[in-house]
């Protein structure tokens, strides 16, 4: 169930909740064609690679806990992050994503973690 927008008090957050059910409303993943989706913040970078139609994680990659990749929020880590998930993708064999940006502004980090993954051969 989603959140209803007018119960979120921050106005930045509500306006980035706003943007993220627009952008899921049009995207989808599939078992030949996953959803990237990105979770950013102040500390860390966490990505889930998602099969929507079978409901169903395939893996994460993120920057805190026992499996972390790099450490931090920043480009770097945007880098590093990215190439670990084209790796997981390969390792699937799965060539082609959907990029699922959650809201947030293609800019920045964001956008390093999506090239990040363009070099590393999968195309979004």
């Amino acid at each position: 169930m989603r959140k209803q927008n007018g119960k979120i008090i921050n106005a930045a957050q509500s306006r980035r909740y706003r943007r993220k059910l627009a952008i899921r409303s049009k995207i989808n993943g599939s078992a030949d064609r996953p959803r990237i989706c990105v979770f950013r913040s102040n500390k860390n970078l966490s990505v889930q690679v998602i099969d929507d139609n079978a409901q169903q994680t395939l893996f994460s990659v993120q920057t805190y806990g026992k499996d972390a990749v790099g450490a931090g929020s920043n480009k770097e880590a945007a880098k590093t992050v990215g190439a670990k998930v084209a790796e997981g993708l390969k390792g699937k064999n799965i060539t082609t994503a959907v990029f699922d940006r959650s809201g947030y502004k293609y800019h920045g980090v964001i956008a390093t973690l999506a090239d990040s993954v363009r070099e590393n051969g999968i195309q979004i």
